[in-house]
């Protein structure tokens, strides 16, 4: 990563490519999450498509309230229209259940709501941020993006994460090294039943641990049991304010907590 990072000599035409992407559109509405993939195809769409463009949020359960804020100021830093949609993903049983494929009902709800929308404001595509290496990863919702034609500017220029960041950073997108924030949802080990409830324990729990000054973190969910992960260098501070952290997340129904090392997608793994 950090090689190619290293390697801006072809970050100008880089750029250039997934402008000319972006151009073959003549609107177009992104759904905008709030992290670097995303808020750099919204970036570029508003500089080629100025008032053509627009952001879309979804908002759900299942979002922390913290990321809604977030791509408020981001959309709002970048000077784009920013719209954000009620998704019903906490509605449908089968997102609910928890199964392996839980992606694909929460973007196959988003997509159908974004194509819901374009379709009311006359925009021509859709699009999102997934980039090329997304690609080798299992991804379910890749399946719903292909159902409803959503473009993936990123990966028809040929970026990669790393070539994401360094471009967005290139191009003054403060969340150029911002880690990756899944929706709650990815915080419960498959088969496990999200409800309400749940999704806001457990995000209550992040905030609480997040008011330490730790921002890359997961509290994974194992019934009265939360596992805390986060980077080797924030043990300290979660262990010297454990106490605090046990009491508060007692009265958030966690009996016992753990304290582990943060590995994204570790619940995808076999338990």
């Amino acid at each position: 990563m950090t090689d190619d990072i290293g390697q801006t000599d072809d970050m100008g035409q880089k750029h250039e490519v997934l402008q000319s992407v972006i151009a073959g559109f003549r609107s177009v509405a992104v759904a905008f999450s709030g992290g670097v993939d995303s808020a750099l195809v919204l970036k570029v769409s508003y500089d080629v498509l100025g008032r053509n463009a627009v952001g879309v949020t979804a908002d759900s359960p299942a979002v922390p309230r913290g990321e809604i804020e977030h791509a408020k100021r981001i959309a709002a830093s970048i000077g784009v229209e920013h719209v954000l949609l009620q998704t019903g993903e906490t509605k449908d049983e089968k997102y609910l259940q928890n199964p392996r494929n839980r992606c694909y009902f929460c973007k196959n709800e988003l997509y159908k709501t974004l194509a819901a929308f374009v379709a009311e404001r006359g925009l021509q595509q859709m699009a999102n941020g997934t980039n090329a290496d997304d690609l080798q990863d299992y991804r379910p919702g890749l399946q719903a993006a292909e159902q409803y034609a959503v473009k993936s500017p990123l990966v028809d220029a040929g970026l990669r994460k790393a070539n994401v960041r360094a471009l967005a950073k290139q191009l003054g997108l403060e969340v150029w090294d911002k880690p990756a924030s899944p929706c709650l949802a990815s915080r419960f080990p498959q088969g496990t039943l999200i409800t309400i409830d749940r999704l806001r324990r457990v995000e209550a729990a992040e905030q609480y641990v997040k008011a330490f000054g730790v921002h890359d973190l997961r509290v994974r969910y194992f019934g009265t049991t939360a596992r805390i992960e986060v980077r080797s260098e924030d043990f300290p501070v979660v262990e010297s304010n454990l106490p605090e952290i046990r009491r508060k997340f007692q009265e958030l129904q966690f009996a016992e907590v753990f304290l582990s090392e943060f590995r994204s997608g570790v619940l995808n793994l076999p338990q």
